[in-house]
């Protein structure tokens, strides 16, 4: 999913959250919380309704923290990866491991 601008929140449960994607499948779902908890923040998980047991089984990913926003926080370079660097959105979407690269540098 590609950061799209929109802040979106609600709830999963009885827990206020800021979403921070929908609908991903379970390696996006393991690399979003892995990196979100790396930073700081407290992830909370919750399994899509599946139509029938053939279908994938895809998450949703939210943060206790409802001021936060991915979009403001990878483009501001406030996220760090696991080796200490800045995520980028490349980084972000899982395109690259560069995190050299700035947003307006797009070649």
């Amino acid at each position: 999913m590609a950061l799209d601008g929109k802040h979106t929140f609600g709830s999963i449960g009885d827990i206020r959250v800021s979403f921070i994607e929908k609908k991903i499948d379970k390696s996006r779902k393991d690399f979003l919380k892995n990196l979100l908890e790396h930073n700081g923040l407290e992830v909370i998980v919750e399994e899509e309704k599946r139509k029938s047991e053939e279908e994938p089984q895809l998450y949703t990913v939210g943060v206790t923290d409802i001021t936060f926003n991915p979009v403001v926080a990878v483009f501001e370079r406030k996220l760090k990866t696991f080796d200490g660097h800045k995520v980028n959105p490349e980084y972000w979407n899982q395109e690259s491991e560069n995190t050299a690269p700035q947003y307006w540098d797009k070649k």
